[in-house]
């Protein structure tokens, strides 16, 4: 496996850091006495997050962070502030510094080739973490390590089965869906596996009567979820794509004079901590774990790529399913 880079033109280097200083925002973090290569020359990180657009995205930049201070490699990170131009800006000076590794969790799904091209040219590898891109070409990264976005929507989707049997619900169950940002890969991936355990099971029962993106934001959720009210009163599920979407959500219901959890049954993804204490409250029916804690994960599979070693081209992280009688004995271990 490739783990060396070339010489990069000064021009494309030159072009590439002053797009990045106009569009994202940088640091260097990571640092330490330790090598992190076995007594070799220190491994630098270039990592392009998304942004800090969720308690679970903020959560998974401090345990990038952190695992990279704790196996001393050089990290240069950037925020893309939910852009994908960021991003792009971000890598190429990442290739015009010469970094050993770049990983970046991609904005959308789409629209890599180019860039990712230029950083294989320069034989720097990649590594996808949390969110996975469609590609021509499968051999411009070498490992994506995240969760199963499709099959996280297919758990909802069984989650939802138990919550309405614990309900007694009869009749239709109208659906409300609160969508991540579109064209990104957990919102597009939640959707799918949500929608196979319905048409699979539920074609006469349940029926998802609006569906918007909240843009995976507290705000959104709410401004969006308060516009279904008005437009469709009679809802009775909500299944949001993150934690922070169904949070915002809850205030809309609430001033719409519902009470969430119970008016109003809610599916949502992630389980941060503030999620876990709504559903201790009764105001979320279900939680499906997606776990942002992949720092130390990531920096073991940056030394093997680095070092040259064959790695899985697929790594899952481990998670959970929790109900809403479960959430007051968990949220003490909640670590994000």
């Amino acid at each position: 496996m490739l783990n060396r880079r070339n010489f990069l033109t000064a021009a494309v280097g030159v072009a590439a850091a002053g797009g990045l200083a106009a569009c994202a925002k940088e640091d260097e973090g990571g640092s330490s006495s330790s090598d992190g290569n076995g007594g070799g020359k220190k491994i630098t990180l270039g990592f392009a997050q998304v942004g800090s657009e969720s308690g679970w995205r903020t959560a998974n930049t401090k345990s990038v962070k952190a695992a990279a201070k704790d196996a001393g490699y050089t990290l240069k990170f950037s925020d893309a502030q939910q852009k994908q131009e960021n991003q792009i800006s971000a890598i190429r000076s990442y290739i015009a510094q010469k970094v050993n590794v770049i990983a970046f969790s991609p904005v959308v799904v789409t629209g890599w080739d180019a860039v990712l091209k230029e950083a294989k040219t320069a034989k720097i590898p990649v590594i996808l973490t949390d969110r996975s891109i469609e590609t021509s070409d499968d051999s411009l990264y070498v490992s994506f390590i995240g969760s199963d976005f499709t099959d996280e929507g297919r758990r909802a989707g069984k989650m939802l089965e138990t919550v309405l049997e614990k309900a007694g619900h009869k009749g239709a169950v109208k659906i409300a869906q609160l969508e991540g940002t579109t064209g990104a890969a957990p919102a597009l991936e939640r959707a799918k596996g949500f929608k196979e355990i319905m048409d699979a099971d539920h074609k006469d029962d349940w029926k998802i009567v609006v569906s918007q993106t909240g843009d995976f934001t507290r705000a959104g959720g709410k401004q969006v979820m308060a516009a279904f009210l008005q437009s469709n009163p009679d809802i009775n599920v909500l299944y949001a794509h993150n934690d922070d979407m169904a949070l915002g959500a809850i205030q809309s219901i609430e001033a719409a004079g519902k009470k969430a959890g119970k008016d109003i049954l809610i599916i949502s993804v992630d389980g941060v901590k503030d999620g876990f204490v709504a559903m201790s409250e009764g105001k979320i029916n279900g939680i499906v774990e997606c776990n942002p804690l992949l720092g130390p994960q990531l920096m073991e599979l940056v030394k093997k790529v680095n070092d040259g070693e064959t790695v899985e081209r697929r790594i899952k992280t481990k998670e959970g399913d929790f109900l809403q009688e479960q959430a007051k004995d968990a949220l003490p271990t909640r670590k994000y």
